[in-house]
């Protein structure tokens, strides 16, 4: 069922005192709270300091001796003008959507939210979930969208008790301008690198997690990052970042429908971008850029969200979007024996004297970097999509002429052979009929900007972790409203917050189905067929079909969450030799390689994209997904 947060309520708060921090967090008792499962939340906690725009983020770590944290914080300023509405995203209606109205503030933005079970000490040391949210130049992790209740209470109701974390950062330009002499000016200040402030931020809440969440139960080695669209990205980008290798602030990542950009600009051509706007904005400086109006800046759209300015990532990252990328260096043995989804987390007796220094300290140390003992940087990865992901972008494919496809592909191809052999791939001509062409361009967008790239990821990943450790799914389940798995489908599931149309129950108008061994989870033969009808009536009534029936949307709901919260408890999800699938219509289970097969266009992809490579494939699909 939907939460609705009414932050509103009554004395008295959940209150929590933090030693570490010396001061006591007063949350809210959360509405997703039962006599059996008490839930708090600890709101719009501050973790990192903005000292001017375009510089990088500092661990905060001082706070009053009673600290608010009944509501959210303020957000990132964004621009509403072209966003992607939830109406839009899930197919709800305007008034089913509960009312938020987060205060934008630029330099307060860097704050964090917490779920968790209620009762938890410094002993407790649960697993931790961070959740990294997408939207590109828009959204926030406060969103109701992602309010942790439903996760956390099935994680108590499953026996597995998790904390659950989601985090507010830079975004757009604010987080990601870069520019010679941005990178001039970040220098003379003593700051790391250029641009890519937003992916600064998440790595500092990483670094205030690991200092503080064990004043609030959870287990700073042992956490779990997961996130989807653009924060999946973002998730693949930490996972490549020059500070994964040598202090790993995470255990695990789970990568879900990640909106994949395997070109970054480099500091001189992501300054002729920011030029351009400068040029509008009528500034020339730094110094004047930094004094515009917020609101001017975020109406100006970001092309980038991440910046190689050869600070920030790895020196062999690019490897990991090469479809014939080989690993950059040998592995050792004991880089390669993992234990099966987590990485081995032995706490020396150094570093099980410097918690107990930290938990019995009055304040936390200053300004000195995170001093832990250094995880695997190989981390275990659960990583997939949604067989429609492209419907985020329908409304402008939709405006697409078959000529004006195949002119366009012939200019990103800069070659008739290449352009001829992508259009005969998937059906597309001058002469395809309008009603036919939106269908098959969302295909061809969704293979080139999301599907095959999260195959390559995942192929690359398997191949660096010594063919272990990466977990494959594919979502195909329908979103309850839209009726198609579309982009962010998985997350009605996973969160359970988004208001459901109107479902039957199955014990009002049961469906028929054909079980195997009992159960979906065993079904495993290549040409086993899972049927099931739709809604059946008497004579004198109409056929009438639901999208997603209550059994289905139970099921899918329990397994995606049951699944994820193991995995943070650092079990195998599945076999790693199977492909896991939630949907169609409710199908769950362990699938082999060859259903995967059929599941997404593997050969295709081999005939028709690996000859062109992966940046003239994105290239191609993001062109043809902005529209003519």
């Amino acid at each position: 069922m939907p939460i609705v947060q009414d932050h509103h309520q009554s004395q008295p708060y959940p209150k929590l005192h933090h030693v570490v921090l010396d001061t006591t967090f007063c949350g809210v008792d959360h509405p997703a709270s039962t006599p059996d499962a008490p839930i708090h939340q600890y709101l719009g906690i501050k973790y990192g300091a903005i000292p001017a725009r375009f510089r990088q983020s500092k661990l905060f770590n001082s706070y009053p001796a009673i600290t608010d944290a009944s509501k959210h914080g303020p957000v990132c300023p964004q621009s509403q003008e072209g966003k992607v509405t939830e109406e839009m995203l899930f197919g709800l209606n305007h008034v089913d959507i509960p009312p938020q109205n987060h205060k934008q503030d630029e330099f307060e933005c860097l704050n964090l939210n917490i779920t968790c079970p209620a009762g938890l000490t410094v002993h407790s040391r649960l697993p931790v979930m961070v959740w990294i949210h997408g939207g590109g130049d828009r959204g926030s992790g406060s969103s109701w969208i992602y309010d942790g209740g439903s996760i956390v209470r099935k994680s108590m109701e499953f026996g597995k008790p998790i904390i659950l974390v989601s985090l507010n950062f830079r975004i757009g330009l604010l987080g990601f301008a870069c520019s010679p002499a941005i990178r001039e000016d970040n220098v003379t200040n003593g700051d790391d690198g250029c641009g890519n402030y937003g992916l600064r931020d998440q790595r500092k809440a990483l670094e205030w997690i690991h200092y503080y969440i064990q004043g609030f139960g959870g287990d700073p080695e042992n956490v779990t990052l997961f996130g989807e669209s653009s924060g999946a990205m973002d998730i693949v980008y930490q996972l490549l970042s020059a500070a994964n290798e040598t202090r790993p602030m995470f255990a695990r990542a789970i990568i879900q429908s990640a909106i994949i950009e395997s070109y970054l600009p480099d500091v001189a051509s992501a300054g002729w971008h920011l030029s351009r706007i400068m040029s509008a904005l009528h500034v020339s400086t730094v110094d004047e850029l930094r004094a515009v109006d917020v609101k001017k800046l975020t109406d100006m759209r970001s092309m980038h969200r991440a910046i190689d300015d050869e600070e920030f990532f790895r020196k062999d990252w690019k490897e990991y979007f090469n479809h014939e990328a080989t690993p950059s260096r040998p592995r050792s043995e004991k880089e390669n024996t993992l234990l099966k989804g987590v990485v081995s987390h032995r706490r020396s007796s150094r570093s099980r004297s410097r918690l107990r220094e930290l938990h019995s300290s009055s304040r936390p140390p200053a300004s000195s970097a995170p001093k832990l003992q250094h995880l695997n940087n190989l981390q275990p990865l659960i990583i997939g999509d949604c067989c429609s992901d492209s419907l985020l972008w329908s409304g402008s494919i939709s405006t697409w002429s078959g000529p004006a496809v195949v002119r366009r592909l012939k200019a990103c191809t800069q070659s008739l052979n290449k352009a001829n052999n992508v259009l005969r791939a998937f059906e597309i001509s001058s002469c395809t009929p309008d009603e036919e062409l939106p269908d098959r361009l969302l295909e061809l967008v969704n293979d080139a900007r999301v599907a095959w790239p999260t195959e390559v990821i995942a192929r690359n990943a398997k191949r660096e972790r010594g063919g272990r450790n990466v977990w494959r799914y594919v979502f195909d389940q329908e979103g309850p409203s839209r009726g198609v798995p579309h982009h962010a489908a998985d997350l009605i599931y996973l969160f359970d917050n988004v208001p459901l149309p109107d479902i039957k129950s199955t014990s009002d108008s049961p469906v028929e189905e054909v079980y195997f061994d009992g159960s979906y989870d065993d079904v495993d033969d290549d040409d086993i067929e899972i049927e099931r009808r739709p809604w059946e009536y008497t004579e004198e009534e109409e056929w009438e079909t639901y999208i997603v029936d209550q059994f289905s949307y139970m099921r899918v709901k329990d397994t995606i969450q049951e699944k994820w919260i193991a995995f943070a408890y650092g079990e195998s999800p599945w076999h790693e030799d199977k492909v896991f699938v939630f949907g169609p219509e409710g199908e769950t289970g362990e699938r082999s390689k060859s259903i995967f097969e059929g599941r997404r266009r593997r050969q295709l992809w081999k005939e028709i994209f690996e000859p062109l490579g992966m940046q003239l494939v994105q290239k191609v699909g993001v062109e043809l997904s902005r529209g003519p």
